[in-house]
């Protein structure tokens, strides 16, 4: 899925394609995950930095323009932090608070289930397919897919449960990247996967290890760690 970036000209139209992906998330869902998205955005639309991915404001702030108390704020932060929508960028120190940053491709992946609600134009702007919508005759990229179904079987277990969230997330990055992880064991709260090359288990190291991780804790709360050898 090609991730949206709220930069460049078209910036401004950005961040809105971002915070319906919230509303239609928050919509879809009950009343918790409604309060919980909308304290988020209350917080992205007062005080998060776009530019420069921070959100810098003290528990007594965010209580006040939440309307609750800082326990609360508290257990409310932390379900965020568990969910990976904000991470910590720099731990706060005594008389300065602590800075943050939202991960805007995990929030993305995990609003996109909603995004039918939004409709199809929308669908296409946010996955880099508009453009291909008013042109049939526009050729397909020129990539050969890796063939899921020779993907080794995975059985059951957590990491059956972790493919199948990871290839609901993006099919095409699974098939590329995923598909042909193999479990090798799993011990002390950590998940050991081979990959069939150096290169390979290089790549997932570098660029989807973060993805990984959290999928894995997702799947089984007793997971810490992945490691792709």
């Amino acid at each position: 899925m090609q991730i949206v970036r709220p930069v460049g000209r078209e910036a401004a139209a950005k961040k809105y394609d971002i915070l319906s992906a919230l509303t239609a998330h928050a919509l879809a869902g009950d009343a918790h995950r409604q309060r919980l998205v909308l304290r988020l955005m209350s917080l992205i639309t007062t005080r998060y930095n776009w530019q420069r991915n921070e959100l810098s404001v003290g528990q007594r702030e965010i209580a006040r323009l939440w309307c609750v108390d800082e326990r609360t704020v508290k257990r409310d932060m932390a379900r965020l932090r568990a969910m990976g929508w904000i991470t910590v960028k720099r731990q706060g120190a005594r008389g300065r608070v602590s800075v943050l940053g939202i991960d805007l491709d995990r929030l993305l992946l995990d609003s996109r289930p909603a995004w039918p609600n939004i409709g199809e134009d929308y669908i296409a702007r946010m996955t880099g397919r508009e453009a291909a919508l008013g042109d049939p005759e526009e050729e397909a990229p020129n990539v050969v897919p890796f063939r899921r179904s020779e993907a080794t079987p995975v059985g059951q277990g957590p990491w059956a449960v972790i493919r199948d969230r990871l290839l609901a997330e993006d099919p095409a990055l699974f098939d590329a990247w995923f598909a042909c992880l193999v479990e090798t064991g799993q011990g002390e709260g950590i998940l050991h996967l081979a990959a069939p090359t150096r290169f390979h288990a290089t790549y997932v190291r570098t660029h989807l290890l973060g993805r990984l991780q959290m999928a894995a804790r997702r799947a089984d709360a007793s997971l810490h760690s992945v490691r792709v050898d």
